[in-house]
């Protein structure tokens, strides 16, 4: 039967993906089409849902670092727009029972801020699936977004336990010996080498983590982002990131068609569900008008703010506590069930407008910006660099070590990952940060045609085009190069004024000939390269 399950997520997905939305929109849908045909999702479906989870948790925490969430644009705007939204919501929850409507009338006080809270989370597996779809896992408006949403995750972690009355058992503090831990469990990925091992290896630790958090009376999903914090930074974090890529997103479409199908609503449930949809604008708003208290740029905290505007899947377990401790009745528990899902529904369309939302809007968006700047929003100088390098991933740098030792210091990298930018600079690199794919980031650093004469693109596809774009619009008459890694994509950058596109895959084999040959004439070992007659 779950096999019977795919093939429909599959269908429905394909229908969105054609249609010009992301797949997970059809694989929600899916899980509803089911529910009405009589289909339960089963304890199997919910247990692969469940691993799915943990991986995607594992997997974010391989990308974050404590030092991260201790800024106050994470951790203060987290906290504070939950206890805002929660007190707010929850007087406008209790005001709609005050005029009579259907289902609210039934809720008191405290229930109607039970409610709120539930709905104050933003869905972490719906806001990572949509940063990696778009290639923003590491932008800064992404890290920012997984930032708060781990910090929600945290909070959620309190909650169930003092709502549960369950405290962690005095064995809880032996998980600090985890700290300890890292430079074997380094030790044993790089010894994993790069193949099954390591998938192994990252489906085993997600579940090793939950595993132990689990048997001290800690919230499972935690164990697996802890555990995927521990390894963050290490050589090997990137890559078994990727190894686990298939396998999470095969158990996250799971996770989705049971959203739909766990509950039946009536029809008259939809009802309060599209009530509660109308609070995402003000939600959404006021993630942003915080972050931009917290001196971030317009453009960043807008972006950040849409990838939290939806309701959270955490919310079906705050509802599911409500009715075990008798404070919510079970219909409730449906009704944030459709909310939840109709929010994703309509976060994923509303999600690829931001970027016109922002060109349209800029203006005034930009009235709540602080005058202070945060260090990485500051004017960017690249001296007398003629040559620039975005993306500064394995193959940018490549680029730039071997322009660099024929140019020097005419040569300039531009990247927006802080730690990487941080190592290169150690090196004594010329570097600079910055996101190409900002409009704030072209206000900051316009590279003139007069001085900049060759620019390549070693960033994702969706990264260079809007790079080009913006090279584009800037009168920038110089030489710009991209990097491919499939051929159906060179098309859409020669349309965006790229001179040069080179597939990085087909490359490697002539760069790979060129090299040996290089290296061989200059070690006195010229006729290695020479074919006999």
């Amino acid at each position: 039967m779950q096999v019977f399950f795919i093939v429909i997520a599959f269908v429905f997905g394909f229908i969105s993906r054609v249609v010009g939305l992301p797949p997970l929109v059809g694989f929600l849908t899916a899980g509803f089409f089911l529910n009405f045909m009589g289909y339960d999702a089963g304890d199997m479906l919910h247990k692969l849902a469940d691993v799915g989870i943990l991986l995607l948790l594992f997997s974010i925490g391989l990308k974050v670092q404590v030092k991260k969430l201790m800024r106050p644009q994470v951790w203060a705007t987290a906290c504070i727009h939950m206890g805002i939204t929660t007190v707010v919501l929850g007087g406008v929850v209790f005001a709609l029972g005050l005029v009579g409507l259907p289902y609210f009338y039934r809720l008191n006080p405290g229930q109607s801020f039970l409610l709120a809270f539930a709905l104050s989370f933003s869905s972490t597996v719906f806001a990572v699936k949509i940063l990696e779809e778009q290639e923003e896992m590491t932008s800064r408006h992404g890290q920012l977004a997984i930032g708060i949403l781990v910090m929600q995750d945290l909070l959620a972690v309190l909650f169930i336990t003092f709502s549960s009355g369950k405290f962690p058992s005095p064995s809880a503090l032996a998980l600090l010996c985890l700290f300890f831990l890292r430079k074997p469990l380094e030790a044993l990925l790089n010894k994993s080498g790069h193949g099954e091992l390591l998938v192994l290896l990252a489906c085993i630790l997600p579940v090793a983590g939950a595993g132990l958090f689990e048997a001290v009376g800690l919230k499972p999903d935690l164990g697996a982002l802890v555990l995927g914090m521990l390894l963050a930074g290490t050589p090997k974090s990137d890559e078994l990131a990727k190894s686990m890529l298939g396998f999470k997103d095969l158990f996250l479409v799971c996770f989705f068609l049971s959203i739909g199908m766990d509950e039946r609503p009536q029809l008259e449930m939809i009802l309060p569900g599209v009530i509660l949809l109308v609070f995402i604008p003000f939600k959404t708003a006021f993630f942003y008008r915080l972050l931009t208290l917290f001196r971030v740029r317009a453009r960043t905290a807008l972006f950040a703010s849409f990838n939290l505007a939806n309701f959270s899947e955490f919310g079906l377990i705050v509802g599911s506590i409500g009715v075990g401790l008798g404070l919510l009745s079970n219909e409730w528990l449906i009704i944030i069930a459709v909310t939840v899902s109709l929010s994703m529904i309509a976060a994923s369309p509303l999600g690829r407008q931001v970027s016109f939302f922002y060109t349209r809007f800029q203006g005034r968006l930009k009235k709540y910006e602080s005058k202070q700047r945060l260090r990485e929003d500051e004017r960017i100088d690249i001296g007398n660099a003629q040559v620039v390098v975005f993306g500064m991933g394995r193959v940018g740098e490549g680029v730039f070590d071997d322009l660099e030792t024929r140019y020097g210091q005419k040569v300039a990298g531009l990247d927006f990952n802080e730690d990487r930018i941080a190592a290169l600079k150690a090196k004594g690199k010329n570097i600079f940060m910055g996101d190409a794919t900002e409009y704030d980031f072209w206000q900051r650093c316009i590279l003139s045609s007069g001085q900049v004469d060759l620019v390549f693109l070693a960033m994702s596809h969706r990264a260079n085009c809007i790079a080009a774009q913006f090279l584009k619009q800037s009168d920038h008459s110089g030489v710009v190069a991209s990097m491919i890694r499939h051929d159906d994509e060179l098309d859409a950058l020669k349309a965006h004024g790229v001179h040069y596109v080179f597939n990085i895959y087909d490359e490697a084999g002539s760069g790979f000939a060129r090299h040996v040959c290089t290296i061989a004439a200059e070690d006195g070992h010229a006729s290695a390269c020479l074919i006999r007659e």
